[in-house]
């Protein structure tokens, strides 16, 4: 008879977050690579459509300093509507090389919970309601399964038109 030992998956800050507010979610591991860290490799990956892949993006405000938001895999961030939502004139998205410093997160593995310094975060309005949606666990090959309205209150973010 052969034995198989399933491994659970390291929890994540996030996921300890997720846990301490009593939000049900799911992880999900999958293979990764450098040269496919983006949200449609990661949806496919997943088994979920692009839309539904969240992805975490960090600018920099010309007046509020840096600023998260949050919008579906397959869309972009509206810089100009990310600058007037913040209260920002304009807003450039961080470097790559900045952002564990800032987030203590990697390219791929950027969660909206978490972050090491607390930022302001804006998701794009497409979230609520969506059940389920994926963001990173905080580390590149996981991803939370997660309501998306609890996901919003969980960061304590706010919703605005910001992908396009």
């Amino acid at each position: 008879m052969l034995l198989v030992v399933m491994e659970m998956p390291t929890k994540t800050t996030a996921c300890r977050i997720l846990d301490t507010l009593k939000i049900p979610y799911t992880l999900h591991e999958y293979e990764w690579n450098e040269q496919a860290l983006d949200a449609s490799a990661v949806a496919e990956k997943v088994g979920m459509p692009a839309s539904r892949v969240y992805k975490t993006l960090v600018v920099r405000g010309d007046k509020t300093g840096v600023v998260m938001a949050c919008i579906p895999g397959d869309m972009e961030l509206d810089l100009k509507v990310m600058a007037a939502v913040s209260g920002n004139k304009k807003v450039e998205m961080v470097p790559v090389k900045d952002l564990q410093a800032l987030t203590g997160y990697v390219r791929g593995g950027v969660s909206p919970l978490g972050v090491k310094k607390r930022f302001p975060i804006y998701m794009d309005k497409s979230i609520d309601g969506l059940n389920p949606v994926s963001i990173s666990a905080g580390r590149r090959g996981m991803q939370i399964f997660v309501n998306g309205s609890d996901l919003v209150r969980a960061c304590q973010a706010a919703l605005a038109a910001i992908a396009r």
